[in-house]
C-alpha cells in the first residue's frame, strides 16, 4: 500500500489519463473505420474502448490519483467513443438508407449520451452505487456494436428488414440512457462475497461461453443487461417493493429532518405569539 504522506509521482498521474484517452483513441478509431466501410473492426474498436474505459477508473482508485480533472476527461472522451462513435457506425451501416431520418436517429447516441454523462456527473455524490440510473453509455455503444458482430447469425428473412431492426434499437437503446430505468452497477460485491463458489463457478461458464463464441455471446449477454433494467424496476414497482434501500433510506431522513425543522418552526411561532 501506498505511504498517504509521501507524495505521489507525476507519472502516476498520468497513468489513469493514458487508458482514457486509450478509449479515447479507440473511439476516434473506430469513426475512421466506420467511413471506410471496415464495420467489424469499427465494432470492435468501440468494444476495446470500453475495455480502456472500465480500466481508467480503477487503476485511479487503486493508486489514489483520482481527480476531478480526470471525471471530466473521462466523460468528455466516454461521448465520443459511446456518443459519436456508435452513430456514425449505425448511421454508415444501415441508417443511411432512411435519408433524414437515419441521421436524427443517428444523433440519439451522441446527444442521449451527452445527456447521460452530464446527469451522471451532476448526481455522482447523491445517487446509490448499487444502480445506475439509466443505461451506461459504454454499454449502450456495446449493445450497437455487437448488434453489427451479430451479423453472421442473422436468419436469412431478417435480411431484408435489418435496416429497420438497426433504426428501432437505435431509437430505443439510447433513450434508455436518459430513463430512470434502474441498471446493476456491480460496484458492490455483496453476493459475492456470501457466494464466492458460485460466483466462480458462473464466472467460468460465462467466459466458456463468451470465448467460444464472442459474437453470439456478447451480444445476448448485452440484450439481456439491456432488459434487465426494465424489468427489475418495473416488477419491483408491482410488487411495492423499494427500487434503491440507499435512496429510500436518504428520502426518510431528509422527510425527518424537514418534519424536525417545522416542528421547530411552530414552536418557535407559538412562542413568539405568546
Amino acid at each position: 500500500m501506498r505511504d498517504p504522506n509521501k507524495p505521489v509521482p507525476r507519472g502516476v498521474y498520468i497513468l489513469p489519463n493514458l487508458f482514457t484517452t486509450a478509449s479515447l483513441f479507440a473511439g476516434f478509431f473506430s469513426i475512421i473505420l466506420a467511413f471506410k466501410d471496415q464495420f467489424d473492426l469499427a465494432a470492435w474498436a468501440i468494444l476495446v474502448g470500453a475495455a480502456m474505459d472500465g480500466l481508467d477508473g480503477k487503476v485511479a482508485r487503486l493508486t489514489g490519483t483520482a481527480s476531478q480533472f480526470g471525471i471530466e476527461y473521462d466523460s468528455l472522451a466516454d461521448d465520443v467513443t459511446f456518443g459519436v462513435a456508435p452513430g456514425l457506425l449505425a448511421y454508415a451501416w444501415q441508417l443511411h438508407v432512411f435519408g433524414r431520418l437515419g441521421l436524427a436517429v443517428a444523433f440519439l447516441f451522441c446527444g442521449c449520451a451527452a445527456l447521460r454523462l452530464a446527469r451522471f456527473n451532476v448526481g455522482v455524490s447523491t445517487t446509490s452505487k448499487r444502480f445506475f440510473v439509466g443505461l451506461p453509455s459504454p454499454a449502450c455503444a456495446c449493445v450497437m456494436a455487437t448488434f453489427v458482430l451479430f451479423m453472421p447469425y442473422y436468419p436469412d428473412f431478417l435480411m431484408p428488414i435489418l435496416p429497420g431492426l438497426t433504426l428501432i434499437l437505435s431509437v430505443i437503446v439510447p433513450l434508455l440512457m436518459v430513463s430512470r430505468v434502474r441498471y446493476f452497477s456491480f460496484k458492490e460485491f455483496g453476493f459475492i462475497k456470501a457466494h464466492p463458489f458460485q460466483t466462480m463457478v458462473a464466472t467460468l461458464i460465462v467466459l466458456s461461453m463468451v470465448f467460444s463464441l464472442p459474437r453470439l455471446f456478447c451480444f445476448l449477454i448485452l440484450i439481456g443487461y439491456v432488459i434487465s433494467g426494465p424489468a427489475y424496476t418495473y416488477i419491483l414497482r408491482r410488487r411495492g417493493k423499494q427500487l434503491d434501500p440507499e435512496a429510500a433510506d436518504a428520502a426518510k431522513n431528509a422527510a425527518k429532518m424537514q418534519s424536525a425543522h417545522e416542528s421547530e418552526a411552530a414552536v418557535e411561532s407559538e412562542k413568539s405569539g405568546q
